[in-house]
């Protein structure tokens, strides 16, 4: 299939199996070391290092995703940067307020792990409410620009490179699990769901965002912005492969199979929030909707769900 996007108009956030580079104390009570595809080793100031792969059981998605997010990286700087500036948490392509959309728990005191956190701003915006997040991407590129903010904006928490399908991670160590465009679409489902349920102590939340269902049906084959005609099928959808965006492998699948597969996970699924455009929103010169289609239909959705 051809690209119907090009990553660069994406949000920043994706997430993958690869080495796990820990830039925290290897210590740490949450951190699973041993691990044998997994390498926790301190930060020792060197966050640009390149990151090294050893794991033979890595997925080919995962090393296709690491390579177009590390080349891609330097393009996501100044828009990490704004986000991280950001005093509200504001969702998706049309920063809609938390305060409208209520996805968040209570923060303060709690153990957050964010699947694919890209240059950081979600687990920053946490952080300052009260989370202790901890920050798992498939880039090390992506978390050196990470660092680099926590040190300008004076914002510390853990952050790892690590696999999302797979994290160095101890089990039932967090009570919240999120993903704005990291997990939530640049990991396999049927891997990272079960995954985020071992991390998550009983009575967890699930929070995840991404492209909506229908999204994935109308993106054109070539480019963006998504149209008005359904152009590829509902069944079988799973995944995408974007030859023009350096191979890089998205994931999507229906309503049903997402709904069977969290309740198979051991969650029970307590929203599903289907995300409008607001009325003062302005097309942006590169969109992947106009704002007029996303005010008649959503073209990014939120899974809320709570571990049973």
């Amino acid at each position: 299939m051809q690209s119907h996007h090009r990553i660069d108009r994406l949000p920043d956030r994706r997430g993958g199996r690869c080495e796990s580079v820990a830039l925290a104390e290897p210590g740490a009570p949450f951190l699973v070391p041993d691990r044998p595809h997994a390498r926790i080793i301190a930060d020792d100031g060197d966050s640009a290092r390149p990151p090294r792969i050893v794991s033979a059981m890595t997925e080919d998605h995962v090393l296709a995703n690491r390579e177009s997010w590390d080349a891609d990286a330097h393009e996501w700087v100044d828009r990490g940067r704004r986000d991280w500036q950001r005093d509200d948490i504001g969702w998706g392509v049309w920063h809609v307020p938390e305060a409208e959309l209520g996805l968040l728990p209570e923060l303060d005191g709690l153990d957050v792990v964010e699947l694919g956190c890209g240059t950081g701003y979600v687990s920053a915006w946490l952080a300052r409410r009260g989370a202790r997040p901890v920050g798992v991407d498939n880039s090390g590129r992506q978390l050196a620009t990470a660092r680099a903010f926590q040190r300008e904006f004076g914002v510390p928490f853990t952050l790892i490179h690590a696999d999302a399908e797979r994290a160095p991670l101890r089990d039932a160590a967090f009570d919240l699990a999120i993903s704005e465009y990291g997990a939530a679409i640049w990991c396999d489902p049927y891997r990272w769901i079960p995954e985020a349920a071992r991390l998550l102590r009983p009575g967890g939340r699930l929070v995840f965002l991404g492209h909506s269902y229908l999204a994935m049906l109308t993106f054109p084959d070539e480019d963006l912005p998504a149209g008005e005609v359904l152009v590829r099928p509902h069944f079988g959808m799973h995944r995408f492969v974007w030859p023009e965006s350096g191979g890089a492998v998205e994931f999507a699948i229906p309503h049903g199979e997402m709904i069977r597969l969290l309740r198979s996970s051991g969650f029970e699924v307590e929203d599903l929030v289907e995300i409008q455009a607001p009325d003062d929103a302005q097309t942006p010169t590169d969109p992947i909707a106009t704002a007029e289609w996303s005010r008649r239909w959503p073209i990014e959705e939120v899974w809320k769900a709570r571990r049973r």
